[in-house]
């Protein structure tokens, strides 16, 4: 039976933890901030101590063996408690004061953040705020390890085992070219929506899913002419003629649209919303300052009067 030279240590199991994600020595050593070498020497160390073999090098892969795996898994848990009890000894019965990590999607933070933050700042001075932008998918992954507090995404997503607070709607309305919206200004059915050239994000944007979620199209059989990378890429495309596209409420109320020509119309019926919300580990001490948190974003939002809208 092996048994151990030494425990290993937290910075380890945040090096395994890192090499998991990125599959590369440089990547990860790049995510740690330390140099490769030093990587490769913090997990040969690890391996050392353990007297077990947990990753697997060849030339062109990284892979984790069965136990690296099943290491990494109790690690994500032994990261997130020692976070939570930096959490709970930084927080002190303060209310929104210290570092604060927020993850947050690119298809909130551009249209959101600028028309919050600075009433944040005015009303929780000592708050430091670290905003890290980036896919949902890789934010929750992220959060899990311990690398960040909370997340500022767009529901529905799957969050099995985060605690989720949702607080706005935010509708979509669909952009056209100049001159091609119906001839009302009313509300657009998904039937008419369903007979356009559709322009949407690209695969791995959670947006993406939300646009077909409401028109209730599926991404194999939609009209699907093009793909793109951001919104502000998809509202110059319809600008351009090359089709239409939905975009969210809120990004129209930051200005997404202002220096287009684009026509924006409403989506009719229900269910043609993405859900704000915030998500953090369940053993986190500070889901009160989480919940303190949303409720101020969602007063800005409310506050905050649209800046272009086209009738």
């Amino acid at each position: 039976m092996n048994t151990f030279k030494r425990l290993p240590t937290l910075t380890q199991l945040r090096h395994l933890v890192a090499l998991d994600r990125y599959r590369h020595f440089g990547k990860a050593a790049e995510a740690c901030f330390i140099t490769q070498s030093s990587l490769s020497l913090s997990i040969r160390e690890l391996e050392s101590g353990l007297r077990a073999q947990l990753v697997e090098r060849t030339r062109r892969s990284v892979m984790l063996t069965k136990l690296g795996e099943e290491i990494v898994r109790r690690a994500l848990t032994v990261i997130a408690d020692v976070a939570s009890i930096a959490e709970l000894a930084e927080a002190d019965g303060s209310v929104l004061t210290g570092d604060l990590r927020l993850g947050v999607i690119p298809t909130i933070a551009p249209f959101l953040l600028p028309r919050t933050l600075p009433r944040l700042r005015a009303s929780y001075p000592d708050l430091k705020l670290y905003l890290r932008e980036g896919h949902t998918a890789d934010l929750v992954r992220q959060l899990q390890s311990g690398d960040l507090d909370v997340l500022l995404l767009a529901f529905p997503y799957p969050a099995a085992g985060l605690q989720t607070l949702l607080f706005a709607d935010d509708p979509f309305w669909v952009a056209y070219p100049h001159g091609q919206a119906p001839g009302n200004t009313g509300a657009v059915s998904r039937d008419c929506l369903k007979k356009e050239k559709l322009l949407v994000l690209e695969e791995g944007n959670c947006l993406r899913d939300h646009a077909f979620g409401a028109c209730r199209l599926d991404a194999g059989s939609a009209n699907v002419e093009f793909q793109a990378s951001s919104l502000h890429t998809l509202i110059q495309m319809v600008d351009n003629g090359l089709g239409v596209t939905l975009i969210p409420r809120m990004a129209i109320d930051g200005g997404i649209a202002a220096a287009t020509r684009t026509e924006l119309r409403p989506m009719e019926g229900t269910g043609t919303s993405r859900q704000i919300g915030l998500a953090w580990r369940p053993t986190s001490a500070r889901q009160s300052d989480f919940k303190l948190l949303a409720e101020f974003f969602s007063t800005a939002l409310a506050s905050c009067p649209p800046q272009h809208l086209t009738d």
